[in-house]
């Protein structure tokens, strides 16, 4: 639900129709990273600030600084805020733009991967290491090596391997990439050229850095051609995502400027991946970010939109609803506002 449609938005009975309501209030929060550590739930969100920065295509008025850790005892408890677990100002290699952060546990170490602007306005993506996994966490001297764009989302596969996930475009500057390497002259392809495609990389056994060099992720149409650029309500722009079910994994992603949470199956965590549809239908607010998180037999997607705000785009929401795998494989789709 792009910012140009919410003008007439009556907030107060849409609030009373959304399918799931903030899980916490006092702060906004988005881009939520949620796993399950332990025994509880721990959610790794942005957290979204006031800011005088005027609005772009490029982000700039997305001005987060920080990183606080919320968790939640069972999915039907109320979440806690475990306040700062990462300032930008105890990063060394960054600057600004604290965007969409995830987590990972092993061997009793907590990293959280985030992404960050260097003093050249160039991204890339770091971590940071906690003896809890509500932090703090320290930042690593440097960047992770050959990292580059945003939205990092780590996947811990059934064999004890790790790998991580990320790219965006337009405000992600993965359209100045190519091959792993930048060139400001670069573009987006023209309209029917297959679009950029997002990445992924294996992590070394501490977690620090790639074990290999970045690959790019394949994802296909039923036929088994790559989605073009022009194919915008399908096609990969930001919010990396990976879970498994039944031997299957699940790259999910967000469509950016059309505002869909999709998804496509593949056979391994680098793919391909055969495209399967929407999870999520657009929210009040330009973004849409997402994750997905299996407790015992059921999946719940971690969400935001910026209801809460009456629809200022960059001060967001965190919420979370059970989704459906259907005999199939295949999600249903959920509508935000419908109850």
């Amino acid at each position: 639900m792009p910012e140009e449609s919410i003008d007439h938005i009556d907030f107060d009975e849409l609030n009373k129709k959304a399918v799931s309501q903030p899980l916490v209030k006092h702060i906004y929060t988005a881009d939520p990273s949620a796993h399950y550590f332990n025994g509880k739930i721990y959610i790794y969100p942005s957290h979204d600030i006031e800011s005088d920065i005027p609005f772009d295509d490029l982000g700039s008025h997305f001005a987060m600084e920080d990183y606080h850790v919320l968790s939640m005892d069972s999915i039907d408890s109320e979440a806690t805020d475990h306040g700062i677990a990462l300032h930008v100002d105890d990063v060394a290699w960054a600057e600004k733009q604290m965007w969409a952060p995830d987590a990972a546990h092993k061997e009793g170490k907590y990293y959280l991967y985030f992404p960050a602007k260097k003093a050249d306005g160039i991204f890339q993506i770091g971590v940071a290491v906690s003896d809890s996994p509500t932090g703090p966490f320290k930042a690593q001297p440097e960047a992770i090596k050959g990292s580059y764009s945003i939205d990092p989302a780590v996947f811990e596969d059934e064999d004890g391997s790790y790998y991580l996930y990320f790219g965006g475009i337009w405000g992600g500057q993965l359209q100045k990439y190519r091959n792993n390497t930048y060139n400001k002259d670069n573009e987006l392809p023209t309209p029917n050229e297959p679009a950029l495609l997002p990445i992924v990389a294996k992590l070394t056994d501490d977690l620090l850095e790639f074990a290999e060099e970045p690959k790019e992720i394949q994802i296909l149409d039923a036929e088994g051609n790559l989605l073009l650029e022009a194919d915008n309500d399908r096609r990969f722009f930001e919010a990396s995502w990976m879970h498994k079910y039944n031997g299957k994994y699940y790259f999910s992603y967000s469509t950016g400027d059309t505002h869909f949470i999709c998804y496509a199956i593949g056979d391994t965590p680098y793919g391909p991946f055969t495209y399967g549809g929407r999870i999520l239908e657009p929210v009040v607010g330009w973004t849409s970010h997402h994750s997905i998180c299996a407790l015992k037999d059921k999946y719940y997607l971690f969400y935001h939109d910026s209801s809460l705000s009456r629809g200022v785009t960059h001060l967001r929401s965190v919420k979370m609803i059970e989704i459906e795998h259907q005999p199939d494989g295949h999600i249903k789709t959920i509508s935000p506002y419908t109850n």
